[in-house]
């Protein structure tokens, strides 16, 4: 999905990177509104009906992840974090909390509009309503089948592989939490044996990376989680 008409919620205390997003959303089409503050954002985000929120965690009146667990509370439109807190801990926080993405400042336009645009993408396909066959690179993946091909040749996955892969299909373009991962593919117990993820992910790659070393699907947000990128 292109920025083109898109409603967006900018939440941000700080009038120039305001300004500076804004006419970044703008030129690209997007319909931008405004609060700089966490209260008045929530009213926005209540009333605006928006098709995504960017999100500063530090605020005037309250914190970020509290107006991320408000809106988690009622709505799952794709949520955005703008912040210059670059502790990994602060990531994991954010994710864990109900953001989609986290991006640091300063940032690029181009990055910032690539991740809009996946957020996009992913919020306008319906929930359970993932294609049947899902591509990325010379990959397929048929989900109704749990077949999968690697340059035309079928390539067996692990029952754990496997989960994995669909966990990552199923948020594509999202940052998932290790946490979040052990959780889905593992279950509850597992929440703290992250280095598990390591391995199945090395595994994945080698067998769906053209370059397993430089994965270009299949990437790593270091000290939070893993995202797939198609």
């Amino acid at each position: 999905m292109s920025l083109a008409a898109a409603r967006i919620l900018l939440i941000e205390d700080d009038a120039v990177i305001r300004g500076f997003v804004r006419e970044s959303l703008q030129t690209e089409g997007g319909e931008v509104f405004e609060a700089d503050t966490g209260a008045r954002g929530l009213i926005e985000a209540a009333t605006r009906q928006p098709a995504l929120l960017i999100l500063d965690l530090g605020l005037p009146d309250r914190d970020g992840l509290d107006v991320i667990r408000d809106i988690r509370s009622w709505s799952q439109l794709p949520i955005i974090v703008l912040s210059a807190r670059t502790q990994e801990t602060a990531k994991v926080a954010a994710l864990d909390a109900g953001a989609d993405d986290y991006l640091i400042k300063p940032f690029g336009v181009p990055e910032l509009l690539a991740r809009v645009r996946a957020q996009l993408r992913r919020a306008a396909v319906p929930a359970g309503a993932a294609e049947a066959v899902f591509r990325f690179g010379s990959n397929e993946v048929d989900l109704a089948q749990r077949r999968v091909l690697h340059a035309g040749e079928e390539v067996h996955l692990t029952q754990l592989e496997y989960r994995l892969l669909a966990t990552l299909i199923r948020e594509q373009g999202r940052v998932v939490t290790h946490r979040q991962l052990m959780q889905e593919v593992w279950g509850p117990g597992y929440a703290e044996r992250t280095h598990y993820l390591r391995i199945y992910m090395k595994q994945l790659r080698e067998k769906l990376e053209d370059n397993p070393a430089q994965p270009a699907f299949l990437l790593t947000e270091t000290g939070v989680g893993y995202r797939l990128q198609a």
